[in-house]
Order: structure tokens, then sequence, then C-alpha cells
């Protein structure tokens, strides 16, 4: 039912709005179009870009897809993205998200995408969150659907201790301890 992913990696874009002023790449096999020239994809590839933020995104994928909400790949490695906007929230099919290669600095962007039932992988080795000590229990707490993390699955026994981990978190912060503490 739905074709090809739609590839507009390495085409120099700044900005998502210039998605729409330029043509995707030519695969093997491209991606079907509805009556009224809107492809019928559920995949998006915007790697290897120079992106910086998802301003434009929900409009471009409008003016893109048939069906925008449907949405269940999409790829942003390799651009300049700093922050988890709640944009991505809005896209509730969404199935792998990959954000590996940017610069995301802060493990608190990763919250904003709990409200997405349906994502199983994520990517986001290459951002500066990854040298934070709970990088992998974080994710796995605020993501609890999620099976792969940085291409690496998710074990039964790291649920376990992201589990314990958060636990542990919760009674620091109903006690007024912190880190620092």
């Amino acid at each position: 039912m739905f074709g090809s992913s739609v590839d507009f990696s390495f085409k120099e874009i700044n900005t998502i709005s210039d998605v729409l002023s330029d043509v995707p790449n030519s695969p093997a096999h491209p991606p079907k179009r509805d009556s009224e020239k809107k492809f019928i994809s559920i995949s998006f590839r915007l790697n290897n870009n120079s992106i910086k933020d998802l301003t434009g995104l929900m409009d471009t994928l409008s003016a893109l897809f048939s069906e925008p909400t449907r949405l269940a790949w999409l790829d942003l490695s390799f651009n300049e993205i700093k922050h988890i906007e709640s944009v991505l929230t809005q896209l509730k099919e969404l199935r792998l998200l990959y954000l590996h290669g940017n610069n995301i600095q802060e493990l608190s962007e990763v919250d904003k995408l709990a409200v997405l039932p349906s994502l199983h992988t994520i990517t986001l080795h290459g951002n500066p969150i990854v040298s934070e000590q709970d990088y992998r229990a974080h994710l796995i707490a605020t993501l609890p659907h999620v099976k792969t993390i940085d291409f690496s699955a998710v074990t039964k026994q790291e649920r376990v201790l992201s589990s314990v981990w958060q636990k542990s978190r919760n009674t620091h912060k109903s006690t007024g301890y912190s880190k620092s503490d």
C-alpha cells in the first residue's frame, strides 16, 4: 500500500521548507504518488543536510505526503539539530526515528518523545547526550516501548536495571537529594 522512502538525503537542505523547492533523490523504485501528486509513503529521509530545527515540518509533510500523520520512519541523522521539537510528537505512528550525528546536548530533550506509543527504534549516537552517565537507562525508562537504541537491542536486564535506576531517581527527588548531595 505504501511505497518507497521519500529521500532528500545529501541535498544541502538548510531548513525544512527548502524541501518544497527541491526534488527527492531518484531511488530504483520511486515512491508512488496519489491523484494530487502527493507521495504515498510512510518514510522520509532528510539525513546528511544542514537542518538546524524542525520549523515547518508538519506543513512540509502535509504538502508532500498523502497521509502525513501516518509517517512511520523519519531519518534526520547527520544534521545540526540541537533540540527535539514538539512537532515530532504529532507523528503518533512514528516507529523509527534517526537523530544520530546531530548536536542534541540535553538528555531531557528525549523526554518529549515519551508520548509516541509506537516508537520502537531511536538513534542518538554521535550527539553530546550519549556521554551522559545514565544515557541508556534514561532512554529506556523514558521510552518504555523502545526495543532498539543506537542500533543495539534493549535487553531484559537493561529494562530491569533501568526500572531500578528510575525508582532510585524518584526516591532521591522525593527526599530532596540530588546527584551532587
